[in-house]
């Protein structure tokens, strides 16, 4: 496969060319324009931002995104899934809450948000995975499935399960519904927080296998009949079926990139990731730290992959910021994503997304 264009520019501004309009000039320099839009549903996949975490891309920049879509004939909202852990976007009105209270409006961005896996994260589409190792019929929020046209908008930054969170991230985990989370994080089968559980029983009418059952008003789940399918985690009012969240984390990245391939396979994609305030855990967190690295610049192609690979060695090329957790921990492997947090291994999910045809890690990068 030959080497993928990757476009790039630093923050630098003028008199004449603010960042948001720096962001425009990006994306139609790399092609968005290349895409028919006209009448068609374009889904901007974004992080909304965890309630208390301020390192989210600010909607300025997705309104941008939205004007070019419109202007080419398109129709988009802004789209992201429920999530997995208990938190401030467990379910649609709570990450609807997260989101207005982050910025994100229609009369901000120019467009709706819809929480693509619906009401409790269990509206999704189940897509097969062309060539997946460790996926083979993949759950995507429906929302994200019925547009006709797939965008990322991602915030580059560090995590602490992945090595590092970009479009591959974005696009796999984010569009992942709450069953889908758990395929990828989960080798094993939910449980039920026994001192939670209230005995309601709606994860037993919920479950096509039979698998949960009361006895003395407590929940519990045999996982001889378990099909680790998640619906019992969404339905549950008082959070107490539980993930078993433990997957290996290479493998994570490994599901990772198959849960990207069905996503974007089979219709147009554009990516965009954004290399500011570099944290180095997730935007999930309900806070966020000081950045490793200075901030870098905007980024963008049609090629998830080659995006992703550009961004990781643009960050690894800067200096370590005094007083950021990186300049704490040792710096045994040479690599900031790695030296920030040793358990992981980022290359793993570029690696096999190559391997499965999703892209390349050759590129070229333009500046403009």
């Amino acid at each position: 496969m030959s080497a993928s264009k990757v476009y790039f520019t630093d923050l630098r501004t003028s008199f004449s060319e603010n960042l948001p309009q720096k962001l425009e000039r990006l994306i139609k320099t790399a092609g968005i324009g290349q895409i028919d839009f006209q009448n068609k549903y374009a889904a901007i996949k974004i992080h909304f931002g965890e309630p208390g975490n301020l390192a989210f891309l600010r909607p300025n920049y997705a309104a941008v995104v939205v004007k070019v879509v419109k202007e080419l004939g398109g129709k988009p909202f802004l789209t992201d899934c429920n999530t997995l852990y208990v938190g401030g976007r467990k379910n649609a009105l709570d990450h609807l809450d997260a989101a207005y209270t982050n910025g994100f409006s229609p009369f901000s961005t120019g467009c709706h948000v819809i929480i693509a896996d619906g009401l409790k994260g269990t509206d999704e589409a189940l897509v097969p995975v062309e060539g997946g190792t460790y996926v083979k019929e993949a759950k995507i929020g429906r929302a994200i499935m019925d547009a006709d046209v797939f965008i990322s908008l991602a915030h580059f930054k560090g995590h602490e399960c992945t090595g590092f969170g970009g479009a591959l991230k974005n696009i796999g985990m984010g569009c992942g519904s709450r069953a889908g989370k758990m395929e990828m994080h989960s080798a094993g089968k939910p449980y039920v927080n026994q001192d939670a559980c209230i005995g309601c029983g709606r994860c037993v009418k919920i479950c096509a296998h039979d698998a949960p059952h009361i006895a003395d008003r407590k929940a519990s789940i045999d996982h001889n009949k378990c099909v680790g399918c998640g619906r019992c985690i969404g339905v549950c009012p008082m959070d107490a079926v539980c993930p078993a969240q433990d997957e290996s984390n290479d493998i994570l990245n490994c599901k990772i990139a198959e849960y990207s391939k069905a996503v974007v396979s089979g219709r147009p994609q554009f990516h965009i990731n954004m290399v500011i305030d570099v944290s180095p855990y997730c935007d999930c967190h309900a806070e966020n730290d000081v950045p490793i690295v200075p901030d870098i610049g905007m980024f963008a192609s049609f090629d998830p992959v080659a995006l992703d690979q550009a961004c990781v060695d643009a960050v690894n090329r800067q200096p370590v910021m005094p007083g950021s957790h990186l300049d704490e921990v040792a710096h045994d492997h040479h690599d900031h994503f790695t030296d920030s947090s040793p358990a992981t291994n980022w290359k793993s999910c570029l690696e096999h997304a190559e391997q499965i045809g999703l892209g390349t890690r050759e590129y070229e990068l333009i500046k403009i």
